[in-house]
């Protein structure tokens, strides 16, 4: 039986399910809550596939948690005898119209986080795929051991595990109390029940900025994101998986695609933030011109797709910072309340990382990084006065 504190974690997704997880294996008692569910389709970390790679251009922490969130992915999946990682490799297109500054900060940092990679011209990348339309591209990052994950199949497994090993989960909300004003003992759920622990961690992703309407809300926005699935032509496989990896065109925009995935259709979005959305209330149906632009850009980059028919639809959104780093620090009135989150559109992959990097944190009473604490905003709004 544990004996360690007693901690309720707020949010079963990708950060809240990992850190609940790694809390339980250090000794703590732990229960996880969650609305409506790990996964669902309101949350952050719903969906069907999130991409894995280490390219996040200079002087970030990202490349080097990425690497470790690969290593713990692929040891997870082996213990729990179940497919979540999908090594397909990364393709970073790079065009001469664009600033390639993110592309050229990455390869060191690549390089020191043990990610492997190839740097390859224009010539090589028309050779190895030659169903892509390489126009103005004039040089690429290859991750070869880079790919996708299943997002909520592998949220799920991460809380069925959680419960296997003897953590409590609940499906309930919490109320939106006062939670900014100082210290509380204890916090109402919608069954009129409440819940009182020693610690109290929030992983609420896009409704942080609600519960902490002072401390997250002023650094915070939910913006709503499209995402287009593409039927590929019938008995062509050249635009599945194996024939093609998943890719990002850092130009003008920053567009992304992941293939295949059990034949959902050839996934297509654009990484720009959207407006703002509210991910309660928000009507889920993707705009006319979005779909109108990605028809046309998949018409031209992958010309084999023209015409494609649009198969699936989803609408999700990014919980995002102003500065699109992590928030991993404690509430400034109630030491004994963690906040974590904004995973501003990159947040996925590093599950299993960060949430083994916040128990560590959370149980010995450490601080983050001065990149994930709240003084960061502070400081850069003196740098700017």
């Amino acid at each position: 039986m544990a004996t360690g504190p007693r901690i309720a974690v707020i949010g079963a997704g990708a950060f809240g399910g990992w850190t609940a997880l790694y809390l339980l294996r250090g000794g703590a008692r732990v229960t996880l809550f969650d609305a409506w569910g790990p996964g669902n389709s309101r949350s952050s970390s719903g969906g069907e596939t999130r991409i894995i790679r280490g390219a996040y251009g200079p002087g970030q922490p990202y490349t080097k948690l990425a690497a470790r969130a690969l290593e713990l992915w692929k040891g997870h999946e082996a213990a729990w005898k179940r497919k979540l990682f999908f090594p397909i490799g990364v393709l970073w297109m790079v065009e001469g119209n664009s600033d390639d500054a993110f592309e050229r900060g990455s390869l060191p940092l690549l390089k020191d986080a043990g990610i492997g990679y190839e740097q390859l011209g224009a010539n090589e990348l028309a050779r190895r795929w030659p169903h892509i339309n390489f126009e103005n591209v004039e040089w690429g990052i290859y991750e070869p051991h880079s790919g996708y994950l299943l997002a909520r199949a592998s949220t799920q497994a991460v809380v069925d595990r959680f419960v296997g090993e003897g953590g409590e989960y609940r499906q309930a909300m919490v109320s939106a109390q006062d939670l900014d004003g100082g210290f509380w003992k204890s916090l109402t759920l919608s069954d009129g029940s409440t819940i009182t622990a020693d610690r109290y961690l929030f992983a609420c992703g896009p409704w942080l900025g609600k519960l902490f309407p002072r401390t997250v809300g002023p650094h915070f926005a939910s913006t709503k994101q499209d995402v287009f699935f593409f039927g590929t032509p019938a008995g062509d496989e050249r635009y599945n998986e194996g024939n093609i990896p998943v890719w990002a065109d850092h130009g003008d925009h920053f567009i992304y695609g992941i293939p295949g995935n059990e034949g959902r259709g050839f996934k297509i979005a654009d990484d720009t933030r959207g407006p703002r959305f509210d991910p309660t209330s928000g009507e889920r149906l993707v705009s006319e011109e979005g779909l109108t632009a990605m028809r046309r850009y998949l018409a031209y980059r992958f010309p084999g797709m023209k015409d494609a028919p649009l198969v699936e639809t989803r609408v999700c959104q990014y919980e995002n910072t102003s500065d699109h780093n992590f928030i991993v620090d404690r509430h400034a009135g109630n030491a004994n309340v963690w906040i974590v989150g904004g995973g501003s559109g990159h947040g996925f992959k590093h599950g299993p990382a960060l949430g083994e990097m916040v128990a560590r944190l959370v149980l010995k009473d450490e601080t983050a990084e001065a990149v994930y604490r709240f003084g960061r905003f502070a400081d850069r709004s003196r740098l700017s006065s």
